[in-house]
């Protein structure tokens, strides 16, 4: 069982067009069963797809549209001979003119959807606007996947805590939950983000995996961290956690320019697990 993250920081890359072929035939070849996608963009005046070929909705008016980074994805990955199940949850006005959400896409076909706001804010138009989304699958019915883009420790407006808080909240009762997806939270610093999140019983994937690298996930300056001092050096802020400890085969680190080409400002991480006997 393989679980992906990735920041995509699509449509605003150079060269995308290159760089959205690389992820899919990536994709093919690493073959993920579970993908939880951030910064997913489609631009607002773009023509809207009437039936999205594997697309399961979250939301009755949610309009998909034809540069919707997602779609596209799975678009091309269906030319190669890869089928995926996917949804996507618009949250805010990215670069005032995309519509910015979040995706998750699976191998297997999706059952049921959840999505809901951590942030103080929930409105299109504010960009501290920040929502989760999930997906329950056929293959895997007793596990949710949730895409996630948290905000910062030291937001002043709505700090990380707060929106774990409301995470942990809406979380409780729903079994193994994994969140996958860009935090926000280095792993090397202590007393912040990071350690809220382990210390409320969640396990890192990274930390316990068998196999791994050295996780680094960003290694240049990228926005909202202009200016901190947790960039220096690279830091490990994309992450899959589980609500429960489970064996992790290996972690590693995607789309770094060495374990398949950079696509993003952000790297990527591929988790890989077993699932037990009684769980198959």
């Amino acid at each position: 069982m393989k679980i992906l993250t990735l920041n995509t920081h699509s449509l605003v890359e150079k060269n995308y067009q290159l760089k959205l072929k690389n992820f899919a035939e990536a994709l093919k070849e690493e073959q993920p069963d579970i993908i939880a996608l951030q910064e997913v963009n489609q631009t607002f005046t773009e023509t809207v797809i009437t039936k999205p070929q594997g697309y399961v909705s979250c939301g009755g008016d949610i309009e998909i549209r034809s540069d919707n980074h997602a779609f596209n994805t799975v678009r091309l990955l269906s030319e190669i001979g890869e089928k995926y199940f996917w949804t996507w949850l618009p949250i805010k006005k990215g670069y005032g003119k995309y519509n910015e959400g979040i995706a998750l896409m699976s191998r297997f076909p999706i059952t049921e959807t959840d999505f809901f706001t951590v942030s103080k804010e929930d409105a299109p138009n504010d960009w501290r606007t920040r929502k989760i989304l999930g997906i329950k699958t056929e293959t895997i019915p007793d596990e949710w996947f949730f895409s996630v883009h948290y905000g910062w420790w030291d937001d002043t407006n709505d700090p990380f805590k707060a929106q774990w808080e409301r995470t942990k909240r809406h979380l409780k009762g729903m079994g193994r939950v994994w969140l996958i997806g860009d935090f926000n939270a280095p792993a090397e610093v202590r007393g912040e983000s990071y350690d809220h999140v382990k210390s409320s019983g969640f396990y890192d994937s990274y930390e316990f995996a068998e196999k791994k690298d050295r996780g680094i996930t960003v290694d240049n300056i990228i926005d909202g961290w202009r200016g901190k001092k947790e960039c220096v050096g690279g830091m490990r802020i994309d992450h899959i956690w589980c609500s429960e400890k489970v064996g992790i085969k290996s972690s590693q680190v995607v789309f770094n320019g060495k374990n398949h080409p950079i696509v993003s400002d952000h790297y990527g991480v591929m988790a890989e697990y077993e699932r037990s006997q009684d769980e198959t």
